[in-house]
């Protein structure tokens, strides 16, 4: 066993959205004797690397309750946590070209509408007279949310991080866990490259390595990363308020504050591992299809190309809860690529579990990992 460098009642793997957002929300109900560890730097894993939507356009119940209170939340970021994230509710636009996804579509408006969501339901012709700039030739219908948006995820990241520090938590960058110490079924500590670290529990918060993590206590996660792919033009003077998606079409795009497009598309022969590699095959086929989508692309030039890591679940659904295997170890992964939108929210009901035994915001039960064990599991279906 390494140095013993400290002691905490909670630790935390990873410094991305949950990481930080867990932190914040634990200080907030009295817990801060927490402690964050990143082995690279703050929002560098999955956070940092996605495209900032955040929608509550969803197809199960449950989910869009969990997105609704994220937004609750994500509205009074500025003022509870104390730092502007570029937060803007311009609306998700979502387009579907496929017959059966469009019957799809309205039954998730019936489910949202029931949830209190105020979602549009919109003819092709409506989208065309509203956003004369889409081509709206293939389209069957499409679906409007005001409430829902976008923000930055590096600056909510950093935001959290600094109210958690605040608070009194601790953040450790560059501090890579090696392995967790479990004794007599219960954690007890971690072992990290700066030492080693007494704890009374352990939250697996990693992201895109939450197996490998999962599997220093003994826990397998059904959980795999895919690579996606995204990149950004040069700007163009602000027009374009809300993020357009569309699981048929399989893409999503919105303009940032400073007017430049994030865009990207899932590719379905991608296979699971970490893989940062950029491709030039992912950026012809995404600009031939956005450029008839949207022609107002078309002399734009790509300015910077990155990936990131979706961290997969069986359901595409995030796999939030406490072991029953090992006391005290936490998870909040496999989310599928909707992390961020959802992190608020989940950390919230997270922290609840932790200090009170049960989450009182958000049902977050139906999200553990046990729910695997059932083969009726509902698979979330609104996902690029």
């Amino acid at each position: 066993m390494s140095e013993v460098k400290g002691a905490y009642n909670v630790c935390i793997i990873g410094g991305g959205i949950t990481g930080t957002a867990l932190a914040y929300s634990l200080c907030n109900l009295g817990e801060t004797s927490v402690a964050v560890f990143e082995k690279s730097y703050l929002s560098s894993g999955s956070t940092g690397r996605c495209g900032g939507g955040i929608r509550q356009q969803w197809s199960t119940k449950n989910n869009v309750r969990l997105a609704m209170r994220s937004v609750e939340l994500f509205e009074h970021f500025k003022e509870d946590v104390g730092t502007d994230i570029e937060y803007y509710q311009g609306g998700y636009l979502m387009l579907s070209y496929d017959e059966e996804e469009a019957k799809q579509f309205e039954k998730n408006v019936e489910i949202q509408r029931e949830e209190g969501l105020d979602v549009e339901i919109l003819t092709p012709k409506q989208v065309s007279e509203r956003y004369p700039y889409i081509n709206t030739k293939d389209l069957v219908l499409a679906t409007f949310c005001q409430k829902d948006g976008h923000a930055n995820p590096h600056k909510a990241v950093i935001g959290y991080a600094q109210a958690a520090r605040r608070m009194g938590a601790k953040i450790y960058t560059h501090t890579e866990v090696l392995g967790i110490d479990v004794q007599n079924g219960k954690v007890v500590g971690v072992d990290t490259n700066q030492g080693y670290f007494k704890c009374d529990a352990v939250v697996n918060a990693s992201g895109p390595w939450s197996k490998q993590v999962s599997q220093l206590v003994g826990v397998d996660l059904p959980t795999e990363s895919y690579r996606h792919q995204i990149f950004v033009t040069e700007p163009l003077e602000n027009f374009f308020p809300m993020m357009a998606i569309s699981f048929a079409g399989n893409f999503y795009m919105r303009q940032a504050q400073h007017g430049q497009f994030i865009m990207g598309q899932g590719d379905k022969d991608e296979k699971p591992g970490i893989n940062y590699n950029v491709t030039f095959k992912f950026e012809k086929e995404l600009t031939v299809k956005m450029v008839e989508l949207f022609p107002f692309l078309r002399n734009l030039r790509i300015m910077r190309h990155w990936s990131g890591m979706y961290n997969m679940s069986p359901d595409a659904q995030p796999i939030i809860g406490q072991s029953n295997i090992v006391n005290n170890y936490f998870y909040a992964v496999g989310y599928s690529g909707h992390g961020f939108m959802v992190a608020p929210a989940v950390t919230e009901a997270l922290a609840e579990l932790i200090v009170f035994g049960k989450a009182t915001h958000t049902d977050i039960s139906y999200l553990n990992v046990d729910r695997f064990a059932n083969a009726e599991v509902e698979k979330e279906k609104n996902v690029v």
